[in-house]
């Protein structure tokens, strides 16, 4: 899940003080109404509002019309899957449309002023400088891309194994729906699916050329995530898990940072119509960590993106995402989110994970990866939960608690950065895409295989993981936290840990 609580699983920080920008989800609370406003006048800020109504050819006149009356205007309709996106000056703008025949629900996607304000990042990623590039060039052996020999992370799931076998299916695309994708990268571009890529920053796709690249001022998240998944075999830097699979990039990250609801609903609908057939989530929606459906604005928000992410299973991607970086119990009978809502003013309250969803993590058939270390053990901010966690996957750790073997120096994982670098962060942000890399090896193998089988598949062919028990990651002789289940199915790495090598082999 993501940060700076900025937003990308979202980027997670990684504790004692690792200098690196991870992927994992956050976000705060707050009563989802226009902050500031009250009732429509004409110098009111503007909010950005999800409504819900029955999936068909489009909103009713009715509802059309009330949309007006109410102060608000339709910036884009997801007729399949009945999600109107609207912006209002109105502060009771959700209120009144509730109250319309044929509107099912509706909520604020923020709770600040569109644009929303940045409250920074949580770190940046480590940038490899030219003495760690020629040392691990020094290292490569015959048959392994330049910077491989720091790529712990893919011997951990037998990518490299895997590999030997098969690279993957140009004819399979993963989309990252992330802060966006630098595709000039040469890591990146031999394998970019451009038809694939979009801007849906606004809730509206923007197809211009190149608008699903980051700026140089916005993260680089995305393109590191890409990376991981499909940075190609070329003689050039690192390889990904599935290097021979194509990459999308589908920018759904304010310039600030955050990821909001018709941005996300807008990336899973674009997915879902242009042949995707992995999505790619470490993120989690802002500006809610856990949106709980006792709020009628933050049940809407569920609602819509849940739409979206069924509608892009049933049209044949399969939907991962990060588990987030809090080191959070997701099964525990209640979780005190003090981060929420992030793009105001968050506040403590006390929610049930199982009423109060972590978006897309928590939504019905979405794969939640969990983060391990260079020691094959949960990482130390991982966010974990029985029955939540379907699997594990590396995603780094602080190297003072898991030290990978030479010739890799860094516990962190390597991944591609913008303006053709290489660099390590951290999170579960990072675990996720070895885990979309994974499914999509099983896709390249078995290209009629529909998203259930796909899924059946990652979890038979994992790993099988015991708890760890008792789990002090830090060695201060105290619980850091518990793992339930036995070893085929547990709250730390669910089925197991990811196996890339049984995904081209059985």
């Amino acid at each position: 899940m993501t940060a700076p609580h900025q937003r990308a699983r979202r980027l997670v920080a990684v504790p004692l003080g690792m200098a690196v920008a991870t992927a994992l989800a956050v976000l705060p609370n707050v009563t989802a109404s226009a902050a500031g406003t009250t009732g429509r006048t004409a110098d009111a800020t503007p909010l950005s509002y999800v409504v819900n109504v029955s999936p068909g050819h489009g909103p009713s006149g009715r509802v059309k019309k009330a949309i007006t009356q109410a102060g608000g205007t339709i910036v884009t309709s997801y007729d399949r899957i009945g999600v109107i996106v609207v912006h209002s000056s109105n502060a009771e703008f959700a209120t009144e449309i509730r109250a319309v025949r044929g509107v099912q629900s509706a909520g604020a996607t923020r709770t600040a002023p569109l644009p929303a304000q940045s409250t920074g990042d949580l770190g940046t990623p480590k940038v490899l400088s030219a003495e760690e590039v020629a040392n691990a060039e020094a290292e490569a052996g015959a048959g392994q891309e330049p910077l491989e020999p720091l790529q712990w992370d893919l011997p951990a799931i037998k990518a490299d194994k895997a590999h030997e076998k098969s690279l993957g299916s140009r004819d399979v695309t993963v989309a990252v729906i992330d802060t966006g994708v630098d595709d000039t990268h040469p890591d990146i571009a031999p394998n970019f699916d451009r038809e694939a890529s979009v801007n849906c920053v606004t809730g509206k796709p923007d197809t211009a050329d190149g608008a699903w690249r980051p700026s140089a001022s916005e993260s680089a998240h995305g393109t590191h995530v890409a990376g991981e998944i499909a940075a190609a075999r070329n003689g050039v830097g690192m390889t990904g898990v599935a290097p021979g699979v194509k990459v999308s990039g589908i920018k759904v990250s304010t310039t600030a940072g955050y990821f909001y609801t018709e941005a996300v609903v807008c990336g899973f609908v674009w997915a879902a119509e242009h042949g995707v057939d992995v999505t790619n989530n470490s993120y989690y929606t802002d500006p809610w960590y856990f949106n709980c459906k006792n709020d009628p604005d933050q049940k809407a928000l569920v609602e819509a993106v849940t739409r979206a992410s069924r509608y892009a299973e049933r049209k044949g991607a399969v939907n991962v995402a990060a588990a987030g970086n809090e080191n959070y119990d997701l099964a525990a009978d209640e979780i005190t989110d003090p981060s929420s809502p992030n793009d105001s003013t968050p506040s403590d309250r006390v929610v049930d994970p199982s009423k109060c969803l972590d978006v897309p993590t928590q939504l019905p058939g979405v794969v939640t990866v969990a983060s391990t270390g260079a020691k094959g053990i949960k990482s130390s901010f991982s966010n974990h939960g029985l029955g939540v966690i379907d699997i594990a996957a590396p995603g780094g750790d602080s190297t003072r608690y898991q030290t990978p073997a030479p010739p890799a120096t860094s516990g962190l994982i390597l991944g591609t950065l913008p303006g053709g670098r290489w660099g390590y962060m951290a999170g579960t942000s990072m675990a996720s895409p070895h885990v979309a890399g994974v499914a999509a090896l099983i896709k390249s193998t078995r290209p009629y295989a529909p998203p259930a089988l796909v899924k059946a598949l990652l979890y038979a062919e994992a790993d099988a993981t015991p708890c760890t028990d008792p789990y002090d990651i830090d060695g201060d002789g105290k619980v850091d936290a518990v793992c339930e289940g036995p070893r085929n199915r547990n709250g730390f790495y669910g089925w197991g840990t990811a196996d890339a090598l049984d995904a081209v082999t059985k």
